[in-house]
């Protein structure tokens, strides 16, 4: 008996391998797991036999398993909406930001043209998006796109600087607003009054309709850049939204800016001149 526990002592002394309970073969040997490795070797170092794993360690092991890939599900399955498919229609394949701020001006502004070759989520099967531009004090920096946001894929740019305020660059389809063929060339005027349009997108993109008495301002403007001339609806509310639209061949373009009233206090005339600083460029119209 006494030869028998000397060598179950010895036994002790050498020590085996722990056994990750709950934890798959994706784990690299040596892999640290839990304070314990596939090898027994445990988080300080030494080598044993280590403690085997409570029932809610190798739960928690799972748990995290089990997230870790469905995150990488999620990942593979958002890249898949950036992989463009084949389709006649042309637009840009460049995904995520390109930086299209030009340099400051004497104003201390920035002028924002959108990139060509950029990517946007808007719907296979539609032409290349004509380019627009508007200006930003120096500092507005460019914010990631998220499909999450109001306004949903439709949201082309986003721009914000935390002591002034933030924007928003809607560009829709005319067929949101009016029953159009495809490759239609329509203007904001097609598309009916300033309240009609106001009242199309405001749910959307302000978070709920718009009332009567919560514009404080309404104007009809025409600008030009490259060719012919577009005409403008431009809105301001009480809770400090600066809105603008116009629209050019299959499209709605819209600029959303919003200030909380600090934000407004300091920076009215600045969120201002980015609302009226505005324009689509319609020197090119063969986006069939």
């Amino acid at each position: 008996r006494e030869q028998a526990r000397k060598r179950e002592r010895e036994r002790g002394m050498k020590g085996t391998p722990t056994t990750l309970r709950g934890v798959g073969p994706c784990l690299a040997p040596g892999r640290r797991s839990g304070g314990v490795t596939r090898r027994g070797v445990r988080a300080n170092g030494r080598k044993g036999a280590g403690p085997e794993m409570s029932s809610t360690s190798a739960s928690s092991s799972s748990s995290s398993r089990r997230e870790a890939l469905l995150g990488g599900g999620v990942a593979l399955l958002g890249g898949q909406l950036l992989v463009a498919k084949p389709t006649e229609a042309v637009q840009g394949m460049t995904a995520g930001r390109i930086p299209g701020l030009s340099g400051v001006d004497s104003e201390g502004f920035r002028t924002y043209s959108r990139p060509e070759g950029k990517m946007g989520g808007h719907g296979i099967g539609w032409s290349e998006i004509p380019k627009y531009q508007f200006r930003v004090p120096d500092g507005w920096k460019e914010e990631a796109v998220s499909i999450a946001d109001l306004g949903g894929t439709e949201i082309d740019v986003r721009f914000a600087k935390s002591d002034e305020g933030q924007l928003a660059v809607v560009v829709a389809p005319v067929l949101r607003f009016m029953n159009v063929g495809f490759n239609a060339d329509v203007r904001i005027e097609d598309i009916g009054s300033p309240d009609k349009v106001l009242n199309g997108f405001a749910p959307e993109i302000l978070g709920g309709p718009v009332e009567e008495d919560d514009v404080v301002n309404q104007e009809t403007m025409s600008k030009k850049l490259g060719g012919d001339a577009l005409t403008y609806y431009i809105w301001e509310t009480k809770s400090h939204d600066l809105l603008s639209a116009t629209a050019f061949k299959n499209r709605v373009f819209i600029i959303a800016l919003r200030a909380n009233g600090r934000q407004w206090r300091t920076s009215k005339d600045a969120l201002h001149a980015i609302q009226k600083s505005f324009r689509v460029d319609t020197s090119r119209t063969d986006f069939d």
